[in-house]
C-alpha cells in the first residue's frame, strides 16, 4: 500500500513539474520574441548594399521648363522635421523600349479600328504620325505609330449632341475607358489596378472649365494613374493629369462618349530593377532650396513668394515620354487645402554620382 502511496506522489510531483516547466517554456519565449523585437527597433539590421546593376543612370526626362522662380522654402511638416520612414536606397525599374516595324502601320490601324476610328486612308502627317478620321463623327485621332502614343479630339463646336446628356458618374466612366482600352489591347495591368482621379469640367464660351460637382458638369475627366510601386505612388509632369486620361461625355453613341484623351503609355518591367543609394530628405530639401528641384506646379505661389513645404515623400516619376528606367523622385508639396493652389517640385531622389552626362 506504502509503494503505491508512493508512485503516486511521484506521479503527481513529474505531472507538476512537467507543468511549471513548460509554463517557463511558454513565457520564456515569449520574453524572448518580446525581447528581440524591441532590440530589432532600436537597432534595425543594416539593409544590403545596392545592387546598382544597371550602372549610370540615365537622366530623369523631366521637360523643358520655363518656370524658373525665385522661391524661399520653410519647412513645415506636421512632425516639424523630416520623415524618418524614407530608407537609404530605393528600386529603379528597367523601362523596355518600343521598336518600330514594319508592322507598326497595321497595328496602329487595328489599333484606331478598336477604338471608333475605322478610317481606311489615314493622313501621315510625319514618319511616325498618322491621323485617322471617324467617318460617322467630328472626331480624330493621331497615332504615333512608332510608341503608340495616341491623342483623341472631338470637335464640339461641329456637333454639341454628346454633352446634351448628363455625363455618367466618375465610376462608371472610368470603366467604359478602361474598356474602351481593353478592347484595343492597350489597357496595362498597372493602369486597371492603380488609382483613378476625375474631374468635373462644364463647357463655358467654348473651353471646359472645372466644376466642383457632377450635377454641374458637361462632362467628366477620368484621369488613370499607374499603381504603386515598391509601395511608392505615381507621379506625373503635370501633378493634376495623369499620362492616360480621358473625358467623357453621356453620348449615346458610343463613338460620341470620349471627347477627348490623351495615351502616353510606357511599360514598365516589373521583374527587372535594381536598388540603388537615395539622398537624405535633409539633401534633398537644400538641394530645393539651391534651385535644382523641377517645378511641376506653381499653384497659387508666383515668383519672389515665401512659401511652406508641409510634405515631403517619395514617389516613382512616370514619364510621358519614352525613357530607360522608372525612377523615384523626392516630391515637395505645400499642401494648400485646395490642391489646386498647391507647389509641387520634384527631385531625383537617386544619388547624383550615379547619373551619367
Amino acid at each position: 500500500m506504502s509503494s503505491l502511496t508512493q508512485v503516486a506522489i511521484t506521479a503527481r510531483k513529474t505531472i507538476r513539474y512537467t507543468i511549471y516547466f513548460i509554463i517557463f517554456l511558454t513565457i520564456g519565449r515569449i520574453l524572448f520574441n518580446a525581447g528581440v523585437s524591441v532590440y530589432l527597433k532600436i537597432f534595425p539590421p543594416g539593409l544590403p548594399d545596392p545592387t546598382v546593376k544597371f550602372g549610370k543612370l540615365t537622366k530623369i526626362p523631366f521637360p523643358l521648363s520655363t518656370l524658373d522662380p525665385k522661391l524661399t522654402y520653410t519647412l513645415e511638416t506636421p512632425t516639424g522635421t523630416y520623415p524618418t520612414d524614407i530608407s537609404t536606397q530605393a528600386k529603379v525599374y528597367f523601362m523596355p523600349k518600343v521598336n518600330s516595324n514594319l508592322l507598326s502601320l497595321d497595328t496602329a490601324k487595328t489599333k484606331a479600328d478598336a477604338l471608333g476610328f475605322d478610317d481606311p486612308n489615314p493622313i501621315q502627317e510625319s514618319d511616325s504620325l498618322y491621323k485617322f478620321r471617324n467617318p460617322r463623327f467630328p472626331s480624330i485621332m493621331e497615332i504615333n505609330i512608332i510608341t503608340g502614343a495616341f491623342s483623341i479630339s472631338y470637335d464640339l463646336t461641329a456637333d454639341r449632341t454628346p454633352i446634351d446628356t448628363r455625363p455618367p458618374v466618375a465610376e462608371v466612366a472610368a470603366s467604359q475607358f478602361r474598356g474602351i482600352l481593353s478592347n484595343a489591347g492597350v489597357l496595362s495591368s498597372d493602369l486597371s489596378d492603380g488609382p483613378m482621379i476625375p474631374n468635373y469640367l462644364k463647357l463655358t464660351s467654348g473651353k471646359l472649365e472645372n466644376v466642383i460637382a457632377l450635377s454641374e458638369a458637361d462632362v467628366v475627366k477620368v484621369n488613370l494613374f499607374r499603381k504603386s510601386y515598391d509601395n511608392l505612388p505615381s507621379v506625373t509632369t503635370d501633378p493634376a493629369q495623369s499620362n492616360v486620361w480621358a473625358i467623357v461625355s453621356g453620348g449615346q453613341q458610343k463613338d460620341q462618349r470620349i471627347i477627348a484623351a490623351q495615351y502616353h503609355y510606357y511599360p514598365v518591367d516589373e521583374s527587372q530593377y535594381s536598388t540603388y543609394p537615395i539622398i537624405t530628405p535633409q539633401e534633398a530639401f537644400a538641394q530645393l532650396q539651391g534651385g535644382k528641384a523641377y517645378i511641376a506646379s506653381m499653384g497659387k505661389y508666383k515668383d519672389g513668394d515665401s512659401l511652406k513645404i508641409r510634405k515631403i515623400y517619395l514617389a516613382y516619376f512616370d514619364p510621358d515620354s519614352s525613357s530607360d528606367f522608372y525612377q523615384p523622385v523626392y516630391v515637395f508639396d505645400s499642401g494648400d487645402s485646395d490642391p489646386t493652389n498647391s507647389f509641387v517640385g520634384y527631385l531625383p531622389a537617386v544619388s547624383p554620382t550615379y547619373y551619367g552626362n
